[in-house]
């Protein structure tokens, strides 16, 4: 046991080199391609430069792709919910996290609040089966846009985008019968727009909640 203990110990302590090993090489690949920008020979440099590039490539981390299943959720979700991404009110994309589906404040809550429109339960409840359809956990995520809220019940922007992100949670949960373990919630405040807060059109599309079915 305490040999094991030590091994353990010793291969913690010597993951730095891991790192270490990668910056040096980085290194040297800048300073090769430094050197031959610097030749005389034009086409030269160009080799080693595309050479160098080439063999970083071929060792840096691939992105994950995303899983078949998220891609027929797309597909479903987007004829599905048809007459609400017409209108605006919800937008679905794949990125390499996740599918994503943004549920638009002026559709989903009120001004400042947290209370989920009841007209909009329905389209909810066509995002909750594609939820139960894959295994994957989702995330809930809240953003507003960069205008201060502080009234009785919310201080301030982070919780207000956190308690929308809890409203969908246990809308999730208890209307239509989602395990709570399935999902994490996080609220942003208005630290990861998607349009520029400078006009109302922007700050409409940042004013909304995430639900991100993640990828693996």
């Amino acid at each position: 046991m305490i040999r094991r203990k030590q091994l353990t110990a010793a291969t913690n302590r010597d993951r730095w080199l891991i790192s270490y090993a990668d910056f040096i090489t980085l290194l040297l690949a800048l300073f090769v391609v430094l050197f031959a920008s610097s030749r005389p020979d034009k086409s030269r440099a160009r080799e080693v430069a595309n050479a160098v590039t080439a063999a970083l490539h071929q060792h840096a981390p691939a992105h994950p792709e995303t899983s078949p299943p998220l891609k027929t959720s797309l597909d479903d979700l987007e004829h599905r919910l048809t007459p609400e991404i017409q209108a605006g009110k919800v937008a679905v994309h794949l990125e390499s996290r996740g599918l994503v589906i943004s549920l638009r404040e002026a559709a989903y809550f009120p001004s400042g609040g947290d209370e989920i429109a009841r007209a909009e339960y329905d389209s909810l409840g066509q995002i909750a089966d594609a939820i139960r359809g894959v295994p994957n956990a989702v995330a809930l995520e809240g953003h507003t846009d960069s205008s201060a809220i502080h009234s009785r019940r919310f201080r301030s922007n982070w919780e207000l985008s956190a308690a929308r992100s809890i409203a969908v949670l246990m809308l999730f949960e208890g209307r239509f019968g989602i395990p709570a373990d399935r999902f994490a919630v996080t609220g942003y405040a208005e630290t990861k727009p998607v349009a520029s807060n400078d006009s109302p059109e922007g700050r409409a599309q940042n004013r909304r909640v995430d639900i991100v079915i993640l990828n693996g």
